[in-house]
């Protein structure tokens, strides 16, 4: 058994996310275990890029207000012990809503394949597909 210690939370660089985020690595996927695992924070308003995961993406969220959108699809607002579900390829983006923070575990998993990146990201969603659905 191996216990890790806290380690210093990291700010979301600002290539891959909007306003202010936070997240801590749980789990790293140390072989031969696969699974990725962070606790995410968002500030009001900040969110991700759009992006995808080659194997799919779970968040659970654990606190606050936060909206979710496939591309394409209308965007949803999630609340704490929400839980979401992401199929392996989809573009999406995830973050808080407007005047409430948000936190969620975000697992993943590798592909275990040494050519696939387990994230691609893309551009960063727009104020105007941010538009908050109420």
């Amino acid at each position: 058994m191996d216990i890790t210690p806290k380690t210093t939370s990291t700010k979301g660089p600002s290539g891959l996310f909007t306003g202010d985020v936070y997240f801590d690595v749980i789990a790293k996927g140390d072989a031969p275990s696969r699974l990725r695992v962070n606790i995410v924070r968002f500030a009001p308003c900040a969110r991700t890029a759009w992006h995808t995961h080659a194997a799919g993406q779970t968040l659970h969220v654990t606190d606050g207000v936060g909206l979710v959108q496939a591309r394409g699809a209308e965007v949803k607002v999630v609340r704490q012990g929400d839980t979401i579900y992401t199929p392996p390829g989809e573009w999406h983006w995830h973050g808080a809503a407007p005047e409430h923070f948000m936190s969620h575990l975000a697992m993943w998993e590798t592909t275990g394949a040494a050519d696939e990146s387990e994230t691609t990201w893309g551009e960063l969603v727009t104020d105007e597909e941010y538009g908050y659905p109420g």
